[in-house]
């Protein structure tokens, strides 16, 4: 679903207890082409001064600075709580038991995917593009939250907008990364006609099989594709140099 949070025009899924979540869009920066408007990633190319006021922005719809990650396409799951972190981890997923403390994955294409449990007491964020997703990092972001919260339980999950079945063109690589090890995900990917060695990828159908083969009982997904909602949302597929959006949770109050 479509809200507007601190003037800044967002998606967002369903309504948890305890749970504060949604995804930025490009619109309500100050940003221009190709990173127009609202582009949150500082390696994206962009000018940092930009980025800064865009991150400004966003922090207005926050309870307290983000933890911004310096994602590298892994299956690493960080400690939001613990302390003395360095500056943006190099990792793709982060965890919190705490109150206000802000999570943030940024995205242009790959999956933003946020984990909580039914009372909103452990809440995980994770950047689950094809890589981390068949390296396990969505597996690794649940455990994580069960080890700092183990009577945590009604595992739930929501997959925001990311690159659609019908944009993810993908190799050889990346179906045997997925295949391999479990072979019934390969309806999860369509052989192109005419094209010996190309598939298209439900990349969320992927995300959403993972979760619930995980544990995880209720899994919304967006349904939105990056690459075709060229007027909301960057996509790297699409257009190489560009912006990045966020995902941004955190326990407390709705």
């Amino acid at each position: 679903m479509e809200r507007v949070v601190a003037g800044l025009p967002v998606v967002t899924g369903p309504q948890w207890p305890g749970v504060n979540y949604f995804c930025t869009t490009r619109a309500g920066g100050v940003g221009v082409a190709p990173h127009d408007t609202l582009n949150l990633g500082r390696r994206a190319g962009d000018d940092p001064d930009t980025v800064t006021e865009n991150r400004r922005r966003v922090r207005a719809a926050l309870p307290a600075e983000p933890l911004w990650l310096r994602q590298v396409h892994g299956s690493v799951v960080v400690d939001a709580d613990q302390a003395d972190l360095p500056d943006e981890p190099a990792v793709d997923a982060s965890v919190t038991a705490q109150p206000g403390r802000v999570l943030a994955v940024m995205v242009a294409d790959c999956l933003p995917v946020v984990i909580a449990d039914a009372q909103g007491t452990v809440l995980g964020a994770a950047h689950a593009g094809w890589r981390g997703l068949s390296g396990g990092v969505l597996e690794n972001t649940l455990a994580a939250m069960r080890a700092k919260a183990p009577q945590a339980s009604g595992w739930r999950a929501w997959v925001g907008p990311g690159i659609g079945p019908q944009a993810f063109e993908v190799g050889q690589d990346v179906l045997d990364a997925f295949t391999k090890d479990d072979p019934a995900t390969l309806r999860y990917f369509t052989p192109r006609p005419g094209i010996s060695g190309k598939w298209l990828a439900d990349l969320a159908g992927l995300a959403d099989f993972r979760l619930r083969r995980a544990g995880v009982q209720e899994v919304s997904l967006s349904g939105m594709c990056t690459v075709a909602g060229a007027d909301r949302f960057f996509s790297y597929r699409r257009d190489g140099e560009t912006g990045r959006m966020a995902l941004l949770a955190w326990l407390g109050p709705v």
